[in-house]
């Protein structure tokens, strides 16, 4: 059945503009200034509410308390629909630093959930983030599993992984710059992730396929002192080096208002995209205080919005959705259109998703309406309605 929105302030995502947007056949048909309901579709009458692109999530590790670290595609379509009912229509499900093993069948689970027809948002593919990252940036992930890469072998995790779309790397450890060639050339997207090295290394890893900065600010080298002298780490190069693309955990704990106002200076809406970074805590309801264990074995405890390593000492992951993203960035000052760009249309550009991210001719029908405070009030996930009640 023909759907139409009439009554809409629609994000193309470049521009605001008042028009109706008739979905056929899980693809939007067109946007329009004025057209006549075809005859036998359901009209929504969106009342001025805002009509965006569903949102692309490109860095997130679970939700609805399931996560994709258990290994098994029903985790991944119940963590995947978790974060489909806060509006993530897209979703590239993301591995911990574990066992090669287990990442290895993370990523098996990931491409067998992609073929279920019970997943009501769309598994783009797989994201590796590890296992070869710095223990000096390790962050909440379990040091037993990190490795460097010139003494693994990869091969469970790259070539046979073929869906695998990003992975995340050190690029000082030994081997790395070789690593980022090899993901290069089979069409993944290498990221600096969990990194110690300085701007010089990171300038370097660029010429080896680099491309993209996992979480900035979280899990990266910054500024140091060397004999008097300062020398830049990850979070100046990923603010300065065009060549490289941005995440942020825009959850308002991870990054105060003002950093994330000064990375949208620097990268702009085209380089910088917002991601989760959620734990299968995301998308779900946490007691403040209480210990959970995540299922690397690493301990969190919930507290002030966000999952904390239980020394309190630094973040472990977030409990977000992208919906709260968006809020953030807009609260933070950045333009709604921007706003709304970072959390579709820039993700799925980073990794090729031709027919997402856009409310146009053309374009798959995943879209959210929204209400002035930006709280999802209705999903529509591959032309299907799939939420139709506000957000809590």
């Amino acid at each position: 059945m023909d759907v139409l929105f009439v009554n809409a302030r629609v994000c193309t995502p470049f521009e605001l503009r008042d028009a109706a947007v008739l979905v056929r056949d899980g693809v939007i048909e067109g946007v329009f200034d004025h057209i006549e309901p075809p005859e036998g579709a359901r009209v929504i009458d969106a009342a001025g509410k805002l009509l965006a692109p569903g949102f692309i999530d490109l860095h997130v590790h679970g939700g609805g308390g399931r996560s994709v670290m258990e290994g098994t595609p029903e985790a991944v379509v119940a963590m995947a629909n978790a974060h489909a009912m806060h509006g993530t229509t897209a979703i590239l499900p993301t591995t911990l630093s574990m066992p090669l093993a287990d990442m290895a069948r993370a990523g098996e689970a990931v491409g067998r959930a992609m073929e279920d027809g019970t997943c009501l948002s769309t598994i783009l593919g797989v994201h590796q983030e590890g296992p070869c990252l710095s223990p000096a940036q390790g962050g909440a992930q379990a040091p037993d599993a990190l490795l460097v890469p010139s003494q693994a072998d990869l091969t469970a995790l790259i070539e046979d992984c073929p869906h695998l779309k990003m992975m995340g790397v050190a690029p000082e450890l030994e081997g790395a710059l070789a690593l980022g060639r090899r993901l290069f050339e089979r069409g993944v997207v290498a990221s600096v992730a969990h990194s110690d090295a300085d701007y010089d290394t990171v300038s370097r890893a660029a010429l080896f396929g680099f491309s993209d900065v996992t979480h900035l600010y979280s899990g990266c080298s910054s500024v140091v002192r060397r004999n008097a002298f300062r020398v830049a780490g990850v979070v100046e190069a990923g603010l300065e080096m065009e060549c490289l693309t941005a995440q942020v955990i825009a959850d308002g704990c991870h990054l105060p208002l003002p950093l994330l106002r000064l990375i949208y200076r620097c990268k702009g809406p085209e380089k910088m995209y917002a991601v989760t970074d959620g734990l299968e805590f995301a998308a779900a309801r946490q007691e403040e205080g209480v210990v959970y264990m995540q299922r690397n074995g690493q301990a969190c405890v919930y507290e002030d919005g966000v999952m904390k390593l239980p020394s309190r000492e630094a973040f472990a992951g977030s409990v977000a959705t992208m919906s709260r993203l968006v809020r953030t960035l807009k609260k933070a000052g950045i333009p709604l259109c921007d706003a709304l760009r970072m959390a579709t249309d820039t993700p799925a550009r980073r990794v090729g998703a031709a027919t997402k991210g856009r409310v146009a001719a053309g374009y798959d029908a995943d879209l959210v309406l929204l209400d002035d405070g930006l709280r999802v009030n209705l999903v529509m996930a591959k032309g299907r309605i799939i939420r139709e009640a506000p957000e809590e």
